[in-house]
């Protein structure tokens, strides 16, 4: 492991991305009162596109952020730019019907255009690369792929799609681990930390004001919100709470619909192209279909990321490479050789549904929440930006109607009985995987 220069905890966690990062200019923390028509809280993707929708929208945005733009899951995860939001949309079939489900897949497709557009927008040099698989691990992995595939094309997916047999699986991936897989070519893989340091510099210039090292200690809620920090406070018509993981108790009720799970990532030295060929022939990103899933890829500058091993049971592990690094060489032995530049983690925010929740307080109209992308959260948090935008400046799609329709369960237990009790969930789904 190579030695890193020590960050003091309010600045982006070490990792490939904070080592590899666009400039990022220091922004004021909040001092004094501010007015603005809108209060976004967090500085991750959820916060940041809805108010760059905001913005565009003629609305004045004040956001707010308890650490670095980026500093939480927008700035460390896989980089994965995946179709779709939630997992098994029919589930929900008899609460929006059958054509509130369609319109979801919609959505899940419209997801990846909207990064896709705000890239090609504000030209954001964030290593955007086209092309996607996912892995079977098991035989009914294959036949579900056959499934998607069939339900892609009857959405009018534009994008080509292509079902592989295990003979064919090594254009994709240098292992055998694998029996199959499906291709996605509307999908991809990116740096995720310069992709929210470009939407950041594309709010601002839109007029977002921005504020870093801006924790929000108090909330006043009523017909106008004010929004209290160490130094400063906001007051406005409406808030935004883009948290999601990182919400801790700033608001009990949305925080109890959320469960945050570590997922974890090492990178390597930088490989040959030789050696990146031979893992990754076309530079896809992939992802396996267990439960404490593998998902991996390359970066710009051929090294491997490799992350996965979500745990919710709260406790990071000691050494996340040395966690990692055996899973990695499961997969791919012939990189024992190879040493780790760097490891990292950070928390997703689960719900348990697995629907992102997109909506409003019943008791509060004026404040608007998004969080809990289980995974997804790359394009479902683009897609959440637009969709509050539309809804706070009264321009509905319908769309913001069908997520605040679903309800979310309060995990049981409290904050410290959720993570053990659904720990012992996913546990009991992973037996099930043995079958």
């Amino acid at each position: 492991m190579n030695a890193r220069a020590h960050q003091p905890a309010l600045n982006h966690t070490a990792s490939y991305y904070a080592a590899s990062s666009l400039p990022q200019p220091e922004l004021a923390a909040l001092k004094g009162e501010v007015l603005a028509d809108v209060c976004v809280v967090g500085g991750g993707f959820s916060g940041l596109n809805t108010a760059l929708e905001l913005a565009e929208r003629g609305l004045s945005v004040v956001l707010l952020e308890a650490h670095k733009i980026g500093w939480g899951a927008s700035g460390r995860n896989g980089g994965q730019l995946i179709r779709g939001v939630g997992h098994g949309l029919d589930q929900f079939t008899n609460i929006i019907g059958v054509e509130g489900v369609r319109q979801m897949k919609l959505m899940g497709l419209e997801a990846v255009e909207i990064v896709r557009q705000r890239v090609e927008r504000f030209q954001i040099p964030c290593d955007l690369t086209w092309g996607y698989c996912d892995l079977a691990n098991k035989p009914r992995d294959l036949e579900g792929f056959a499934e998607d595939a069939e339900e892609l094309r009857s959405l009018g997916y534009r994008y080509e799609t292509r079902l592989l047999q295990a003979n064919e699986m090594h254009t994709v991936v240098g292992s055998t681990r694998y029996v199959g897989g499906l291709i996605d070519m509307g999908s991809g893989h990116l740096h995720p930390l310069n992709l929210a340091l470009g939407e950041a510099a594309a709010a601002q210039r839109l007029g977002v004001r921005l504020f870093e090292h801006s924790a929000v200690t108090r909330i006043d809620y009523g017909p106008e919100v004010k929004v209290h920090a160490a130094e400063g406070s906001v007051r406005a018509k409406t808030l935004v709470l883009g948290c999601n993981a990182y919400l801790n108790n700033l608001n009990p009720e949305l925080s109890g619909k959320i469960l945050p799970a570590g997922s974890y990532i090492i990178a390597t030295e930088p490989l040959s192209e030789e050696q990146a060929h031979a893992l990754l022939p076309q530079n896809m990103a992939v992802c396996d279909q267990r439960v404490a899933l593998d998902y991996y890829r390359l970066s710009a500058d051929r090294r491997l990321l490799f992350g996965g091993a979500c745990h919710y049971s709260g406790r990071d592990p000691k050494d996340i490479a040395a966690y990692m690094r055996p899973k990695m060489l499961e997969v791919f032995p012939q990189l024992s050789a190879v040493k780790i530049d760097y490891q990292w983690g950070g928390m997703i925010g689960i719900g348990a549904n697995r629907l992102p929740q997109i909506g409003r307080l019943k008791d509060q109209p004026n404040v608007y929440y998004a969080q809990a992308y289980s995974g997804h959260g790359v394009n479902a948090t683009h897609l959440a930006g637009k969709l509050l935008a539309e809804a706070i400046s009264g321009q509905h799609s319908g769309g913001f109607d069908l997520f605040a329709k679903v309800p979310h369960i309060t995990f049981p237990g409290g904050k410290h009985l959720r993570s053990p009790l659904l720990a012992l969930g996913m546990l009991w789904h992973r037996l099930k995987e043995l079958r």
